[in-house]
């Protein structure tokens, strides 16, 4: 794991001035070693920089910028390849040798052979930017679902990206004004993470599965192409006790190929079942291995899962390392974590990752496992209620479909009245999705926005709505799995926890997103998903049974690393109103109608939202800004 900066510019001088100190700005994802270089061309010039994070071959063999033997490429690399044994065999029957046990020289090898053919090959987390001298070409490449964060701008003459934010801007001329339009979609919806758009204009995100060429003579910048979507068409014959099969097989051969490591590696366990199938799975392929587990736990009963963190530790023999949190932790490490993250994000449940990930640095482990994806690729969270209920109304099962409204409504924090608004929602479109909203008490414009001022630069006032591109009726579940995992959803969370583990130099690594493995989940029948009983994870839990146990497998509640928000928040609301008060000077804020709209929130003449939170990210971020 590391961090990658670079681009194209036709000023070098600038280039050489200005990345050392953007390498500066993630020292902390690559402690270990760092590096650039500048290549020539004509009166321009590329660079590319590194900062590395050892966790395979942790010799001076994997130093970058790497190139290869010919001189013909060169390349920065953030991630991980993991089935790097596997493609150098392949490799070398075909031609190529190696200097090193690096993944990075592999992954040369595979882009000099392959090209962007290689790409689905890789199991893995990778960002990474490759020049081919020949060709003159800048080619920018990040993962199929976006877990290695690439920002970039292309301005006046240049071309520049980094793994962060902070290391982008120190390569820019200037610094970018504020995105109006992704800070009103923030505040007032808590959209974020969810386009290629940043909250600082001109500077955009390369998207999840994509690829971006750069001529390197002409400074030309491409759009960006995709060269992985989710399919989501459902193949034929399956029976479930096969997809039990391979599902356990595939989840197995991940977490297998992840736990390939030269450093000492544990997990991030919540108690749900996505993490403790990670931690269990891992003893079960690792009989003897030390596994260190890493929980937060919530001092609010109703939050808390400590039960259910130690009835896994039992079962696998870890060793548990703890941590809980108070209002006084929040506040003194509220700045670091907002500094952490690069923008806005979306709740305080963001700060108890954050502390699992120094915890685990405490105790001397580099590399983590972690349970993310999983709700995006089985069918999580609620279920999917509304596209359920719509894909059995397409397809005429119409006793499926009461069985299934009936069977989901009698689980924990569900009812009838609820499904019926999410088929509602999924049913809506235009003007009637807004009527609801509004009868949902969701207002576009609240009485602390101006909107004229918005207006008058063009923002959009409505609530931004991401559909499928799929339009397969009675695949409305599966097809809103596509879209969560390759445009909203998961990109925030992935964020998070990328951004909240390298702070502690701590690779985090997410077995569920495999290629593989989204492309075998979404081709099953929906309800090998989300069953008829409204049980999400449906073949997930049945292929887990045996390494699981069964009372983790039979839970019908999630939390997650959850804290108690509004608890938090009132304990810290004095400080949280001068920081609102003294930081939110913008046009298009009433910060009078928001300072009374936070007592009547925060001192429950209105219900809590989570809005409080945002208001008082956003107040801290923009003072930065």
């Amino acid at each position: 794991m590391c961090g990658i900066t670079g681009g194209w510019w036709i000023n070098p001088e600038h280039a050489v001035q200005r990345l050392p100190m953007s390498l500066k700005k993630i020292k902390h994802r690559g402690p270990d070693d760092d590096g650039y270089q500048l290549y020539p061309v004509g009166n321009a010039a590329v660079a590319l920089g590194h900062t590395r994070l050892s966790i395979i071959d942790l010799s001076s063999a994997g130093h970058q910028p790497m190139h290869s033997r010919d001189g013909r490429w060169a390349i920065v690399f953030n991630g991980e390849v993991y089935n790097y044994r596997e493609l150098r065999t392949q490799l070398q029957s075909m031609g190529h040798s190696f200097n090193s046990d690096s993944d990075t020289e592999v992954l040369l090898a595979a882009w000099a052979q392959w090209g962007v053919d290689c790409l689905p090959r890789l199991v893995g987390m990778f960002a990474f930017a490759v020049l081919d001298k020949t060709k003159a070409t800048l080619t920018c490449v990040r993962d199929a679902f976006g877990i290695k964060p690439f920002f970039y701008s292309a301005a006046n003459g240049q071309l520049a990206f980094a793994s962060e934010l902070p290391a982008l801007l120190e390569l820019l001329p200037t610094k970018p004004a504020l995105n109006w339009q992704r800070s009103y979609d923030y505040l007032v919806h808590g959209d974020y993470d969810s386009n290629t758009e940043t909250f600082y204009q001109g500077v955009h995100h390369l998207g999840p599965g994509h690829c971006m060429e750069i001529n390197i003579q002409t400074g030309h910048v491409h759009s960006p192409k995709r060269w992985w979507y989710p399919n989501t068409q459902e193949a034929m014959g399956w029976k479930f006790a096969d997809a039990v099969e391979q599902v356990r097989e595939q989840f197995l051969h991940n977490v297998r190929l992840h736990l390939r490591s030269d450093v000492p590696l544990g997990a991030a366990l919540s108690g749900g079942i996505d993490s403790s199938a990670v931690v269990c799975a891992m003893r079960h392929l690792e009989p003897d291995l030390p596994i260190h587990t890493f929980s937060f736990i919530a001092e609010d009963t109703q939050l808390n899962e400590e039960k259910w963190v130690d009835r896994v530790n039992r079962h696998v023999g870890a060793i548990s390392h703890k941590v809980r949190v108070s209002s006084q932790d929040l506040m003194r490490d509220l700045d670091d974590m907002i500094l952490t993250q690069g923008e806005p994000f979306g709740s305080t449940s963001i700060y108890a990752q954050y502390r699992v990930y120094q915890m685990a640095r405490e105790h001397g482990v580099t590399v983590t496992l972690d349970g993310q994806g999983a709700d995006e690729m089985l069918a999580g969270y609620d279920g999917y209620p509304g596209q359920r209920l719509r894909s059995l109304v397409e397809t005429s099962q119409y006793a499926n479909l009461f069985q299934f409204w009936n069977n989901w409504a009698e689980w924990p924090g569900r009812s009838h009245l609820i499904g019926l608004k999410y088929f509602a929602s999924e049913m809506s479109d235009g003007n009637f999705y807004k009527l609801l909203r509004k009868l949902d008490g969701r207002k576009t414009v609240p009485t602390w926005i101006n909107p004229e001022v918005l207006m008058e630069q063009g923002v959009s006032l409505i609530k931004p709505r991401l559909r499928p591109e799929g339009n397969i009726k009675g695949r409305r579940v599966i097809d809103e799995l596509g879209l969560s995992l390759s445009k909203r959803g998961i990109a925030s969370l992935l964020r998070h926890g990328d951004r909240n583990s390298m702070r502690f130099s701590v690779e985090s690594r997410v077995p569920f997103l495999t290629i593989d493995f989204v492309k075998l989940l979404l081709s099953m029948p929906e309800n090998f998903l989300i069953s008829h009983e409204g049980q999400t994870k449906h073949v997930f839990r049945s292929a887990m049974s045996g390494i699981v146990p069964e009372d983790v497998l039979k839970r019908k509640d999630k939390i997650g690393f959850a804290t108690s928000e509004y608890g938090l928040m009132k304990l810290m609301a004095d400080q949280l109103k001068v920081v609102i008060n003294t930081n939110l000077e913008l046009p298009f804020i009433n910060k009078k109608e928001l300072i009374k709209e936070f007592d009547n929130k925060i001192f429950g003449h209105k219900n809590y939202s989570p809005q409080v939170w945002r208001w008082m990210n956003f107040a801290l971020w923009h003072r930065n800004l």
